[in-house]
């Protein structure tokens, strides 16, 4: 199987109540975006539901105003990909119009991959294709190059992917909640088998379980609050004996947790797009491009995330 890239998710930017967002870092997040384009990251992923409060967008605008900073050369290279959200009142064909405009402006005047945020089939299924099709309206239209699906289990999948392939308009990925504690899209005849079987781009968001995966002890350095220190506490006590076998796979590597954390995504056919803040956390990405888990190692880590009791909340839009 071939290993996918890594991207680049902004959910953190702009979201003060997970992530403790300070537009006085919006410096260390330019930092961070230009190391990442530097060193041959391309796919940077945002939403138009991103930002908490009075920040509300601003994932978006800060990844368009990094990206007009670049040359036109190395803009070219990059995709920007963004999740519209099927909000209650954006309804019918046209229910998107307004937020494409939005979040393209938001963008610097280009969206490259536009994404239905979460599926609407568990409480609003009559929403969900007339919005779907004002999305493939965009591609197909030329106004934006290609489509995406986000949150969606393998029988919505397949049911969403016959009624666009027959207007011509290919899914080129899906993204769902993927992580060593949060591996529903791998059990049989899941989302990631799904994929390989249809073409679709798989990706892995929350790739590092919000941080859990990334830290060798999580009850000593949890947050300071909110809903990931509880998260933490959670989890925390469960974990130990998966971080120590990442642990040990990484050490002879001299590979961090969140590269082996990355690198189990990739072995499974998807692409992790792990939040990026600094340009530390990017230097560690990279670095786990430059190798891949055995195969014997894949089997050791799915082993020991499966004796975890408990895991990652769903997403309670994920379809089935």
């Amino acid at each position: 199987m071939a290993h996918p890239g890594i991207g680049v998710g902004t959910w953190a930017w702009g979201n003060q109540l997970l992530w403790g967002y300070d537009p006085a870092a919006d410096n260390v997040l330019a930092a961070t975006f230009r190391q990442a384009v530097a060193g041959g990251l391309t796919l940077f992923d945002t939403a138009d539901s991103y930002g908490t409060g009075r920040y509300n967008g601003r994932s978006e605008s800060l990844l368009g105003r990094f990206a007009c900073d670049l040359p036109s050369r190395e803009r070219e290279r990059l995709c920007l990909a963004t999740k519209l959200a099927p909000f209650p009142w954006r309804l019918g064909r046209h229910g998107f119009d307004r937020a494409v405009a939005a979040s393209e402006q938001r963008l610097g005047g280009r969206i490259d991959r536009v994404q239905l945020h979460w599926s609407t089939s568990r409480y609003a299924p009559w929403q969900e294709l007339p919005l779907l099709e004002g999305l493939a309206d965009q591609v197909s239209g030329g106004r934006i190059a290609e489509l995406g699906l986000s949150n969606l289990g393998p029988c919505r999948l397949r049911r969403l992917h016959t009624h666009l392939e027959r207007r011509g308009v290919r899914i080129r990925s899906l993204q769902v909640q993927l992580s060593l504690l949060s591996r529903e899209a791998l059990r049989p005849g899941g989302a990631a088998e799904v994929c390989r079987e249809l073409g679709i781009d798989l990706i892995a968001y929350s790739p590092l379980a919000l941080g859990l995966l990334s830290r060798s002890d999580p009850l000593a350095d949890r947050p300071a609050g909110g809903p990931r220190r509880w998260l933490f506490a959670r989890l925390g006590p469960r974990i130990g004996s998966l971080l120590g076998l990442m642990a040990e796979i990484g050490q002879g590597r001299q590979a961090s947790l969140t590269a082996v954390a990355l690198n189990w995504c990739r072995a499974h056919g998807a692409m992790p797009i792990p939040g990026l803040r600094r340009p530390d956390q990017v230097a560690e990405a990279l670095a786990a491009l430059r190798w891949h888990l055995t195969d014997e190692e894949r089997l050791a880590l799915d082993q020991a995330a499966a004796a975890v009791p408990g895991g990652m909340p769903a997403n309670p839009f994920q379809s089935t």
